[in-house]
């Protein structure tokens, strides 16, 4: 039986600056400074590569914090190991357009190259145009972070690169109850990310950014991405901040819940504290329950009000 195909939007190299040395050398590739050879050292399991390989990324790159090389590892292991032989993945060509192409080798090292750590490629001969996916698949493609898995979006993608337009998705999700909420908390991420600095959580903490780049946003974990990750300015303490999206509430907060036993196990440094935060229109009684004996995680209520002024 053929393995399912998965799919992954890729970044080569920041901003994209290497999409057309990868295209024309038919590959994909990461660097993040590790000059290391891993052949025969990429376990299938990638938390146990990066349990071994985040000292070893912070001894390369100094002042970098747990949650960088996090996401450092989990990249480098993702390119190398996670996509398989026959899996498809999108880069983004830095003008609106998405590179195609089935990558068709395993690992290899190219040590003195761009983005050392590589797979071969086929590219396919058509690029697809970021203008005709859904907002959904959008968002998904255009997350920040050198890796994304987009799977999810499989029938979409399926249908762009069969050359037809896909109708617009809402959302299928088995545990949304309120569709309306699903569909506006989408936009509230992005509009809480772009004026988090106003927000009484702005006052405290800051989203976690690396080398000027927001990376708190989708943060990957080995449960799903995190809505945002974010640290105290004082640095002592990391929140989780998850948008409830119409979900039911035993199932926000058990997913809030293992984002917080993620972020204390894998991220925090020592003496960090973590705690969570759920934003939704209204608490309902089974949310306020179960709130009731959580430890470190708060509520806040989002409030939308609308003005029309007469010209």
């Amino acid at each position: 039986m053929n393995q399912p195909k998965s799919y992954y939007r890729i970044m080569l190299g920041k901003g994209s600056m290497y999409a057309t040395e990868c295209h024309e050398g038919g590959f994909i590739g990461v660097d993040f400074g590790m000059d290391i050879d891993f052949t025969n050292k990429l376990p299938d399991d990638w938390r146990e590569f990066n349990k071994k390989q985040i000292p070893v990324y912070q001894q390369k790159n100094p002042g970098k914090s747990k949650v960088a090389a996090g996401l450092a590892c989990g990249a480098i292991h993702t390119v190398s190991k996670g996509i398989k032989q026959g899996d498809i993945v999108f880069c983004p060509d830095g003008s609106g357009s998405y590179l195609v192409g089935e990558v068709v080798s395993d690992y290899s090292y190219h040590p003195g190259e761009i983005l050392p750590h590589r797979r071969a490629v086929s590219w396919y001969p058509q690029a697809v145009e970021r203008s005709v996916m859904s907002e959904p698949l959008q968002n998904s493609t255009g997350s920040v972070g050198t890796v994304s898995n987009i799977t999810k979006y499989t029938e979409e993608l399926e249908q762009l690169l069969a050359g037809n337009t896909p109708a617009k998705v809402i959302a299928t999700d088995p545990d949304i109850e309120n569709v309306f909420s699903f569909v506006f908390e989408k936009h509230l991420e992005d509009f809480l990310v772009k004026n988090w600095h106003s927000t009484a959580l702005g006052k405290k903490y800051n989203i976690f950014e690396e080398d000027g780049e927001l990376v708190g946003q989708q943060y990957p974990s080995d449960t799903g991405p995190i809505d945002i990750l974010a640290i105290s300015k004082d640095q002592k303490e990391l929140l989780i901040v998850e948008l409830k999206r119409g979900r039911a509430s035993d199932v926000v907060v058990g997913q809030i819940q293992r984002y917080m036993g993620y972020v204390a196990e894998e991220l925090a440094e020592q003496g960090q504290t973590v705690k969570g935060v759920i934003i939704a229109l209204e608490k309902d009684l089974r949310l306020q329950r179960a709130l009731r004996v959580t430890q470190n995680i708060d509520f806040y209520r989002y409030q939308v009000s609308f003005k029309l002024n007469k010209q």
